[in-house]
């Protein structure tokens, strides 16, 4: 009898119809959509969701840089257990594509930033969405969202995760889509999880909510340990699949989208200010 509980799911997804096996014979995660009670979006394809297809037109470019890849441990109660390896920064860069391996794990509390050739900015709506490549709207690993105006101050988008923390959710248990906001990790492979920067409005001087040029993303820890877990913006522990100790554990990053960029000089704009700078030489001579 098959027992695909005991691999991460992505090396049973490998195996093709076993990963299905897994998912609907097996025990893989499953939460009825009668279950939804949250009162947050529910899952990409739902009535009210806000997952952004990877083949949206609102998406108008995708990170096209990494820096500061730091892997979290397989497991951080076992920091010498070693650190989640899946994976290359450059993975995340360009276009997601469902149901894809091209990701980066982050291991717990692991991190990366990512950059793009335009600055994002705040625009009508959401600006920017994260993409992980969950085969289900259910198995979820989360992330928080952190973003910069100069690569070294950062500011997080405000999460909250209302999963009862009585219980540890466990490596292949279910989460609820709609008890989750701002977390990235919220929706399946290929539908991204939106950020509108305006909930960063005014946070600080040193954030310029028109001009952002770097997005960073932090693994979640989803243990309901006080001593191990992360909290959200409301002081709560955040629970999701804890342990994950395998290479892909923790968060994996498939893309980050933008979809407002501060738009780039115009070819007319730029032979105007040519024009322009033509005239104060000549002026002078």
């Amino acid at each position: 009898m098959c027992d695909y509980r005991q691999m991460p799911p992505r090396q049973a997804a490998r195996c093709g119809f076993a990963f299905a096996c897994w998912m609907l014979m097996c025990g893989g995660p499953a939460l009825p959509i009668a279950a939804w009670a949250g009162p947050f979006a529910p899952a990409a394809g739902q009535a009210g969701s806000t997952a952004v297809p990877a083949t949206s037109p609102a998406i108008v470019a995708w990170a096209t840089g990494f820096e500061d890849l730091v892997r979290g441990p397989l497991d951080i109660a076992n920091p010498m257990g070693g650190n989640a390896s899946f994976g290359t920064g450059d993975l995340a860069l360009g276009p997601s594509v469902s149901g894809s391996f091209d990701v980066v794990s982050l291991g717990d509390g692991g991190r990366i930033t990512l950059t793009f050739d335009q600055p994002l900015r705040d625009g009508p709506g959401y600006d920017l969405a994260v993409f992980e490549n969950s085969f289900s709207d259910t198995f979820l690993e989360l992330a928080f969202v952190e973003v910069s105006s100069n690569g070294t101050d950062f500011f997080r988008f405000p999460a909250v995760s209302l999963t009862p923390t009585d219980t540890q959710i466990g490596p292949f248990d279910a989460l609820d889509p709609t008890n989750l906001h701002n977390l990235a990790g919220k929706y399946r492979g290929g539908f991204g999880t939106p950020f509108d920067l305006a909930d960063l409005a005014g946070v600080s001087p040193l954030l310029d909510t028109s001009s952002v040029t770097h997005v960073r993303i932090v693994d979640v820890v989803g243990s309901i340990n006080p001593m191990l877990g992360t909290l959200d913006s409301m002081n709560q522990l955040v629970n999701d699949p804890y342990p994950t100790a395998f290479s892909s554990g923790g968060f994996d990053l498939e893309a980050v989208a933008a979809l407002h960029v501060v738009p780039e000089p115009s070819s007319w704009a730029l032979g105007l200010l040519g024009a322009l700078g033509w005239l104060v030489l000549a002026r002078r001579r």
